[in-house]
């Protein structure tokens, strides 16, 4: 079986998936239990076969379902001046959405008419 994983962007950044993986991206509104389909495809490989996009890959999509929201780990942010009695502790955490994996789609290959050989 040829391992296939792909690139996608969402909420701003980048992350490299294949099927059966779970990640947490920013928080997305879908409830538990539905499909979210991710059409910013940036690459796709599939063995040997690459295909990068420009800036994406037509047709391509990330199907994975939401495991809802979890939480992310606990940043402290502190506040201090010295000889002046000022000091401020609060604290932070990020909210993201789980997704797992289910399949990655690839785009299918258009048939070239003999006009586009020619060119």
């Amino acid at each position: 079986m040829i391992e296939i994983h792909a690139i996608i962007e969402t909420g701003g950044k980048q992350y490299k998936v294949a099927p059966g993986q779970a990640i947490d991206v920013e928080r997305l509104d879908k409830a538990q239990g539905s499909k979210v389909e991710l059409e910013r495809v940036l690459l796709i490989a599939q063995g040997d076969k690459v295909t990068i996009g420009d800036p994406t890959i037509k047709g391509a999509k990330v199907v994975a379902t939401s495991e809802g929201d979890v939480k992310g780990k606990k940043v402290i942010i502190f506040k201090y001046r010295p000889k002046i009695r000022y000091r401020k502790k609060t604290g932070h955490r990020q909210v993201y959405t789980r997704l797992m994996i289910d399949k990655i789609v690839a785009p299918r290959a258009r048939k070239v008419t003999s006009k586009e050989e020619a060119q």
